[in-house]
């Protein structure tokens, strides 16, 4: 046989090889390349959202300036947003995980880095989707499909453009600690739990669970309960000693548990002695919706697999409890404690599916989750239309006011913002919301901006009222000037006339 002949059958060896290759891990590979997608396509949404003043202060502002503090020298600190006192962010919530960021802020000094950073890393909960399929379903098909599921479930999605919230980072994470119990790797079982418990101080709590789960359903009950006590220990540290040391009080947060008792002690109290009450809140009819909108998309089957399913239990009782109603909304970053154990625990119920219907039922969750998602999802975003109960756009003219505005203030001046620009001035030491000045010596005023701070409450409130009194206080205070007036915004500068 002659050298060229032996060339040609090499290279067609090869070719079989790498085609083989191709059809072996094709589902693996249709996995990646959705994560890509999906990360590309929702980071184009995060950035277009950030660029037209859909992002705020809350959140994104907040954390943006707890992060630069950091690379400053001063570990998570933040202006805080009712009394505009500096202080540490572990007095409002224990998520350290944000100094893991900072490096990251180093490199690409820049807002939509960490809006880039939550989206990327909650791809990958994909990952463990489909490694946990694979595992338990015999099928690389149906693995696929619910790999595909995860970034389909409308709620991975908005809580991954909600930029940016510590928590989200917690799903992808909790997803791997999953894997890793299922497969009995706890070392990096630990190091995914402690990642995730570094997000909030509530995130031990599923930790809890997840000791609980490894206990009785793998028959760990040692390793399951000393699992169950680190998650238990860094709740009630975090709680009742971070944040009070940190705040000099108990948790601002209790005050959204009022109408039950204002604190865990005070919930307990009103369940002995007015057990009514803590089941009224918990069956109102939003709660009710809730639930619905969380189990949908997924069929409802990890009905199926209630002992994964229920870890995620703590969580929806404190949402539901809640007076705060966006606690209650599964758009928002609070169902990170809920979703992982939802979608996990469907992959388990698949399993009890007969082997001939798994990609069926795999492929149910899929489709249902993508049309939900079209519908309540960030998806509309991507061709310029507003999703269901979404912001809708500002103007143009608005736009380029209040970029024109924005270039006015120097960095690093201390400044008092409309929500709406507070995301695009907070890498700064001392940020105020309207109406507070505190040390300010700038003031950008949206007058279409409705949301202000109040002393007694953690939360923006609506109230246009106070926005007007703002501004015109300060075009009649001799000690600021107007320096720009257009479509409705305002900067005010301090010490000039």
């Amino acid at each position: 046989m002659s050298g060229s002949a032996t060339t040609e059958l090499g290279a067609a060896g090869s070719t079989a090889r790498a085609a083989a290759a191709v059809r072996e891990h094709a589902w693996a590979l249709a996995v990646w390349a959705a994560m890509a997608a999906w990360t590309v396509v929702l980071y184009a949404i995060v950035r277009d959202a950030f660029l037209d003043f859909r992002l705020g202060r809350f959140d994104l502002g907040n954390m943006v300036q707890a992060v630069w503090s950091t690379t400053e020298g001063r570990p998570l600190e933040y202006t805080h947003g009712s009394t505009g006192e500096q202080v540490v962010r572990l007095a409002a919530h224990v998520d350290p995980f944000l100094v893991l960021l900072a490096p990251l802020w180093v490199v690409w000094p820049s807002p939509l880095a960490l809006a880039l950073a939550q989206v990327a890393v909650t791809s990958l909960g994909a990952l463990p989707v489909f490694w946990l399929g694979r595992r338990h379903l015999g099928s690389e098909r149906a693995a696929g499909l619910l790999a595909l599921g995860y970034l389909a479930y409308p709620w991975t999605a908005t809580s991954a453009i909600g930029a940016i919230h510590p928590v989200t980072f917690a799903i992808p994470l909790l997803l791997f600690c999953v894997w890793f119990l299922d497969t009995d790797r706890l070392v990096p079982f630990a190091v995914c739990a402690v990642l995730a418990m570094s997000t909030g101080e509530l995130m031990g709590l599923p930790v809890v669970g997840l000791g609980v789960w490894y206990a009785l359903a793998r028959g760990r009950r040692r390793e399951g309960g000393l699992i169950a006590l680190a998650g238990a220990a860094w709740t009630f540290v975090a709680v009742y000693f971070v944040v009070r040391h940190f705040a000099g009080e108990s948790s601002m947060y209790y005050g959204f548990y009022d109408q039950v008792g204002g604190s865990p002690q005070g919930v307990v109290r009103t369940l002995l002695t007015e057990p009514g009450t803590v089941l009224g809140a918990l069956v109102e009819s939003h709660d009710i919706v809730y639930l619905v909108w969380l189990g949908l998309p997924l069929l409802f089957l990890f009905v199926l697999a209630p002992g994964l399913a229920l870890v995620g239990l703590p969580q929806l009782l404190a949402n539901a409890l809640s007076d705060f109603r966006s606690m209650t909304d599964p758009r928002y970053h609070s169902v990170a404690a809920i979703a992982p154990f939802l979608i996990a625990a469907t992959v388990f119920a698949i399993a009890r599916v007969r082997p001939g219907r798994r990609v069926l039922a795999a492929a149910g969750v899929l489709v249902t989750s993508a049309s939900l998602a079209l519908v309540v999802g960030p998806w509309p975003r991507a061709v310029g239309a507003t999703p269901l109960g979404g912001r809708a756009s500002l103007s143009e003219g608005k736009i380029e006011a209040l970029r024109d505005a924005l270039a006015l203030v120097p960095d690093g001046a201390p400044v008092t913002f409309s929500n709406e620009v507070g995301a695009h001035l907070s890498a700064r030491r001392q940020v105020y919301s309207v109406p507070v000045l505190g040390d300010a010596q700038w003031v950008v005023v949206d007058l279409d901006e409705p949301w202000v701070t109040r002393l007694d409450s953690p939360i923006l409130t609506s109230d246009p009222e106070v926005v007007l009194a703002f501004a015109e206080r300060l075009k009649h205070d001799p000690a600021w000037s107007t320096v720009f007036d257009r479509e409705g915004v305002l900067v005010f500068r301090a010490g000039q006339r």
